[in-house]
């Protein structure tokens, strides 16, 4: 039996278009229907006025609400390589809130004094910010030392690092480049109003975590003492709806 050619066609035509929904992949990134990822390079200006390039990688879960345009973001990577000596540095951090530890950190600056590198972050979301102790600046800051990233104080963190240097929080998906230059870097923070969001708060803020009402972990979520009884439940933050 010789086979219908219209019904041929179709059944191609089909195929190319499950192909597109499972994979739109391209340097930037691959959304598929099981998952996610979204990747770049972008250009950091260093305090001393040298660049380096640093590489940003997301895996990503699916849509918090029908409403949402952004998947929720998983984990996020961060490798660079610190100049003269060439070495490898790798900076990561996941957004899940259903782990007890401190985590769900969005970058806000990334720097090397001295040969040392040095990153700053601010927790994204309330369960984070309560995760890390409620602080005030609500800043989490980093010095990588002996191979690994150690939180330090913010009396340790170098005067000289003032300002967001990376893209905070993540670029829209259907803008998303291969590659930003740090004119480009600056103009996807040109709009961030929130000071903990694009400079290094030196002094305690008036109102921190004003919005933000105290929560502790308890069996299916978290919860406010003396608040909302039913639990926060615990599912990724989307980092890209927390930075402004």
């Amino acid at each position: 039996m010789r086979a219908n050619p219209l019904w041929l066609k179709r059944i191609a035509k089909l195929g190319m278009f499950l192909v597109m929904g499972v994979s739109m992949s391209a340097e930037a990134g691959f959304f598929g229907l099981l998952g996610a990822t979204m990747s770049w390079k972008e250009e950091v200006l260093l305090h001393d006025g040298q660049t380096i390039v640093a590489e940003r990688f997301y895996n990503l879960g699916g849509y918090p609400t029908l409403e949402s345009r952004e998947r929720a973001a998983l984990d996020e990577t961060v490798t660079f390589s610190i100049p003269v000596t060439g070495k490898r540095v790798i900076w990561k951090t996941d957004f899940r809130d259903s782990v007890a530890e401190p985590n769900s950190l969005n970058l806000i600056l990334l720097d090397i004094v001295k040969g040392v590198p040095y990153i700053a972050t601010y927790p994204a979301g309330c369960i984070a910010y309560n995760k890390w102790k409620r602080p005030n600046p609500p800043q989490i800051l980093f010095k990588y030392e002996d191979d690994q990233w150690k939180r330090i104080a913010l009396t340790e963190f170098p005067p000289e690092l003032s300002k967001a240097n990376v893209i905070v929080g993540r670029p829209a998906t259907s803008l998303l480049k291969s590659f930003y230059t740090v004119a480009q870097v600056n103009e996807q923070n040109r709009d961030i109003k929130t000071p903990e969001y694009k400079t290094i708060l030196r002094e305690p803020l008036a109102n921190a975590g004003h919005s933000c009402p105290v929560m502790v972990r308890v069996e299916g979520g978290w919860v406010s003492p003396g608040g909302a009884k039913a639990p926060i439940p615990i599912t990724p933050r989307n980092a890209s709806d927390v930075k402004k």
